[in-house]
């Protein structure tokens, strides 16, 4: 998920700056009354604003998700279709281009008033026109309202995943009428973010009590939220790093953690419950196509050995329980994944034929990766050393190159990487998000993929980028795929687990590759 931090590839969670603030706009009790029930959870922050129009960030989405709603959402964990939301009902256009919404009737803001079509356009014109991190979701898309209950949402080409984009936390819904007096405007003048990280101008089931980046965020129970009132009265979202995550949910002192590793959730004691499902993070590897960069990956037969010379079982061992191989860059969450079976499988005898046929003899290539990067709390240190083991087995030499953080992510965009381990998280849920990986694209580029150097699999791109309709997309997405693991640079090898414990007390929690949790979603025993 991120800042298209993710579309880098890349959550750099570093320290944030302090910025602490006191609760405004509807103000809260100073204290929770007695008998109230209070829900702490423990995550490592990526957070940077609570301004739903230029949030992008893990925290940052989970946060906007229970304070602000969207015209659309997905029903628990299943992102293969969306579901109305402040749109009671949708229709997307026969040519994919327009985007008909009809409002439900009776939302309203936390401050009571009505939430009406004109709040609507105000807070998606303002995502798409103030240039946040944000932005790109609504790039060319014209957002009018028809009457006082309808709205419509035009592309230029046809735009099958604007359903899907819509869920996203980022296009929660605002009161323009209070925003505007704290200086919300429609273009890069906006000047909203300080009041909207005090306040809660939005129609969701929880209102900010305080904001603080580096260490909580406090929510209480919105008492004018006109849908079902949520469980808890207060939830407390706390910046902890995971090993102190393991240690406050085991003696109670959290009810939830959310960022432990496969080894961290082994051997929890019986009264807490542990969900472990694949997340949505697709760890891959990359090889150079660029000859300027190596004269060693751009072969194709190279490429086969490093597909069939990977070890992918014993990368699931270090992943632990709940991951899964990928078969696919898409992760299996999303439309279009490629089923199970298609899977790479290892075949050393393969690769080293393929090598054999490459022309290259005994091949030394460098490995980069981020060295203090955890994805789902998995190194990729560990993962590094065991694709080394595994392409010594076929006649390759990999030498590691592990950097920071900034250094690797430069070279990795920059396409200056010989080969390269990173991983993607969707930008929003949609198997459109993948066309990156394409030949002239953003993630095909940094392979040194260049447009025009595969017409095959550039052409079932160009034709799932406009196929309408579910189940033809996912065969058209699939074809992708399927022509992007034959000829490609890049190799998918795994989804780590999203490893999430709760107390016994703790219901109805689903693991989102959006938004983590939906806290509107928790029943309380």
């Amino acid at each position: 998920m991120a800042t298209r931090s993710q579309t880098a590839a890349l959550l750099v969670v570093g320290a944030l700056a302090l910025a602490a603030c006191s609760a405004g706009g509807v103000k809260p009790s100073s204290a929770p009354q007695s008998g109230a029930k209070t829900l702490v959870i423990d995550t490592s922050f990526d957070l940077k604003t609570a301004d739903p129009g230029r949030t992008y960030e893990p925290t940052g989405l989970f946060v906007g998700k229970a304070v602000y709603e969207t015209l659309l959402t997905f029903d628990g964990a299943d992102v293969t279709k969306p579901v109305p939301a402040l749109a009671e009902s949708y229709e997307l256009s026969e040519d994919g281009k327009v985007l008909t919404l009809k409002l439900k009737k009776g939302a309203t803001f936390a401050d009571g008033s009505p939430l009406t079509a004109d709040d609507v356009v105000f807070s998606l014109t303002r995502v798409r026109d103030m240039k946040g991190t944000p932005s790109f979701l609504l790039d060319g898309v014209e957002i009018a309202k028809t009457d006082d209950t309808t709205i419509t949402l035009t592309s230029k080409a046809p735009n099958p995943a604007l359903p899907y984009i819509l869920p996203n936390p980022a296009l929660g819904v605002i009161n323009s009428k209070v925003a505007k007096e704290h200086g919300a405007t429609t273009d890069a003048g906006d000047k909203a973010e300080q009041y909207l990280n005090t306040a809660s101008a939005g129609s969701g089931p929880y209102t900010i009590e305080s904001f603080n980046l580096s260490s909580q965020v406090v929510l209480r129970a919105n008492p004018k939220y006109y849908g079902a009132k949520p469980a808890y009265d207060r939830v407390v979202i706390r910046n902890v790093e995971a090993a102190t995550q393991k240690l406050n949910v085991q003696r109670g002192d959290s009810q939830v953690a959310l960022n432990l590793s496969g080894d961290q959730v082994t051997g929890m004691p019986a009264n807490l419950q542990v969900k472990k499902t694949a997340s949505a993070n697709v760890i891959f590897l990359l090889a150079n196509q660029d000859s300027s960069v190596s004269k060693t990956t751009p072969n194709a037969k190279f490429v086969e050995a490093l597909r069939k010379g990977v070890d992918y079982a014993g990368l699931l061992e270090l992943a632990g329980e709940g991951s899964t191989q990928a078969p696919g860059i898409i992760p299996s969450q999303l439309l279009g994944a490629l089923p199970q079976d298609q899977a790479a499988k290892r075949d050393v005898e393969g690769a080293k034929a393929a090598l054999a046929a490459s022309g290259l003899s005994n091949p030394t290539v460098k490995l980069e990766f981020p060295s203090e990067l955890t994805v789902n709390g998995l190194s990729f240190q560990p993962l590094a050393e065991r694709i080394q083991a595994n392409l010594k087995e076929v006649g390759i030499t990999v030498d590691l190159a592990p950097a920071p953080v900034t250094t690797a992510l430069d070279n990795y965009r920059n396409g200056k990487e010989e080969l390269g381990l990173w991983y993607w998280g969707p930008d929003y849920p949609d198997p459109s998000d993948y066309l990156a990986f394409l030949p002239g694209k953003l993630v095909g580029l940094r392979a040194g993929w260049k447009d025009g150097a595969d017409k095959a699999v550039s052409a079932a791109g160009d034709k799932a980028a406009t196929t309408i309709g579910d189940e033809a997309r996912k065969a058209a997405y699939a074809d992708v795929q399927t022509k992007l693991n034959a000829s490609g640079p890049f190799i998918p090898l795994i989804q780590p687990s999203q490893n999430i414990v709760t107390a016994a007390s703790v219901t109805g929690l689903e693991y989102h590759p959006v938004w983590t949790v939906d806290l509107a979603d928790l029943g309380a025993k």
